[in-house]
């Protein structure tokens, strides 16, 4: 008994028994979305530009630096702001999912900056440890300020759009980041100026290369998941299919596979064998229902036959079209070919 809860994404879904579900809401709206980065993007433009002119008079690799990061924050929320718009765009032709998964790619490409941008920083800071050039204390202290304040207001800008958008989340480790460059920079400033200790500056940022390589790490290992099609972090397959298997009609489930479309966005496809006699319909409703409240998973492929008809467990089916040999089945649709997977029950 074959038998197909959910389409495959906006604009292509295909109904069995009244069960197809249209588009997502995940939190925050993307109109709102862009306009906090848009907020954002113009004061770290505005202050990056002051910044790498007081950073060239005040001889301070630590301001130079936090500039830099300022120009990779920018380039991030353009990057997020571009990703979000091609992430809204209708599925069509053969990207059945539409582009959703540009913002993993922008992402991606913020968490490698991050480690690029740190290994730069690191090279300079050591060499300024070696041989320390004289640094402008006061000038570098006002400015470290000065920028603090500008990123807090970009953070909090960045932290009311949706943050459960690995997108958003990377521009936000951006401006994080660069708010703890400043307070380490307005740290080694006033022991610049309290002591004339200058190798403060090149310490400071290693300090902050330190938060960037942690920041940009976790954004790339997020999202390679994703790009892997791994389960979502925080699930575990094993006991998805437990919970599955658990219910009373259901005699096993295998072809077990659960992988997110984008953040936030999980689906899942099984094949699942019910009790000879069992109402397939009733055990798909069940099992869509609880995926949905204990999981969040609305994008479902749940191939549900009876034991004994269509394929044994373990073995590989590809329903084409009806036949006169073939087992009844519970409605019109049939199955896709379902690959082993690791996580059979």
């Amino acid at each position: 008994m074959s038998d197909h809860g959910h389409g495959h994404g906006p604009g292509h879904d295909h109904e069995a028994g009244g069960h197809g579900h249209g588009g997502h809401s995940h939190g925050v709206s993307a109109d709102a979305d862009r306009r906090w980065l848009g907020i954002a993007l113009t004061l770290i433009a505005a202050f990056m530009a002051v910044e790498v002119v007081v950073g060239v008079i005040a001889g301070s690799l630590a301001l130079i630096s936090d500039a830099a990061h300022m120009l990779t924050d920018a380039a991030s929320i353009v990057l997020a702001l571009i990703a979000m718009r091609l992430a809204a765009r209708p599925a069509r032709g053969g990207y059945t999912y539409g582009l959703k998964r540009a913002e993993i790619l922008s992402a991606q490409a913020n968490g490698l900056t991050l480690l690029l941008l740190g290994a730069w920083l690191a090279y300079e800071a050591v060499r300024r440890l070696i041989s320390p050039p004289e640094v402008e204390g006061g000038l570098m202290l006002a400015t470290a300020l000065t920028g603090i304040a500008v990123n807090v207001v970009a953070t909090w800008c960045i932290s009311r759009a949706n943050r459960s958008s690995l997108n958003v989340e990377g521009a936000y480790q951006h401006i994080l980041n660069d708010l703890f460059a400043f307070v380490g920079t307005a740290v080694a400033a006033l022991i610049v100026v309290l002591t004339g200790f200058d190798r403060a500056d090149p310490i400071a940022t290693l300090v902050v290369v330190a938060l960037m390589v942690k920041a940009g790490y976790g954004l790339l290992r997020e999202s390679g998941r994703i790009f892997l099609e791994a389960a979502p972090a925080d699930m575990d397959p094993d006991a998805v299919g437990d919970q599955l298997v658990a219910h009373r009609a259901v005699v096993e489930v295998h072809d077990l596979h659960v992988w997110q479309i984008t953040s936030g966005q999980s689906a899942l496809s099984a094949h699942v064998l019910v009790e000879p006699g069992g109402d397939c319909h009733a055990v798909r409703r069940d099992l869509e229902d609880l995926l949905r409240h204990d999981y969040g998973i609305t994008h479902t492929t749940l191939q549900v036959d009876h034991l004994g008809e269509g394929a044994r467990a373990g073995t590989l089916l590809q329903i084409t079209a009806p036949t006169a040999d073939a087992p009844e089945h519970c409605d019109d649709a049939h199955g896709p070919v379902h690959r082993p997977g690791p996580h059979d029950h």
